[in-house]
């Protein structure tokens, strides 16, 4: 029995079996991290919303829409489904560009404490969001790489294992954060 334990362990030792594994669970991780950063910015934007909300009470549409796409991206990101992210955080984008362009209408929503405030907690989620697709990415190209090379081909083969796909953004659009440029307001 031993001689047949110690083949088995030097026949599976070169397989992979056990970096596939490892791989596989960075991978995993990493797809979490999203979720993670992207309900957090749906956490965000309630704030957000209702600090804009004081100052621009006739802007009813646009608040909406920003409604809509927060619970598409909360949904998204509990599914861990990544076409469902990926479109959901394009729609919360545009839904956001709009939400923060009221604030060049509003000088004194511009200059609000809490405004600022969830202005800076907002960009630094977005950073939050982007190294944690790029983490993503980073894994999944990890391990499709070692799934496709040799001895360790036949061993994702065997145990079923497949190509993970990337976290891709559904548009150009979507690739771009929400942009919110504070000008100084004019003076008469």
């Amino acid at each position: 029995m031993a001689p047949v334990l110690l083949a088995l362990t030097v026949l599976t030792s070169g397989c992979g079996y056990n970096t596939i594994q490892t791989l596989d669970e960075g991978a995993n991780k990493s797809k979490q991290q999203i979720s993670v950063q992207l309900q957090r910015r749906a956490d965000l934007i309630p704030n957000l919303v209702e600090v804009v909300k004081g100052f621009a009470k006739q802007e009813s549409e646009v608040f909406t829409n920003v409604a809509e796409a927060r619970a598409k991206l909360a949904g998204a990101a509990t599914s861990g489904d990544l076409g469902q992210m990926s479109a959901a955080s394009g729609q919360m984008n545009g839904a956001l560009g709009r939400l923060l362009a009221i604030s060049e209408s509003y000088p004194q929503l511009k200059s609000n404490e809490n405004f600022i405030r969830l202005q800076d907690e907002l960009a630094g989620t977005e950073n939050r969001v982007g190294v944690a697709r790029t983490d993503y990415n980073t894994s999944v190209s990890d391990y499709n790489t070692y799934i496709r090379k040799f001895p360790q081909l036949v061993t994702a083969k065997v145990m079923g294992m497949k190509p993970r796909e990337y976290f891709e953004l559904e548009s150009a659009a979507a690739a771009a954060a929400p942009k919110v440029e504070f000008s100084a307001p004019k003076q008469p």
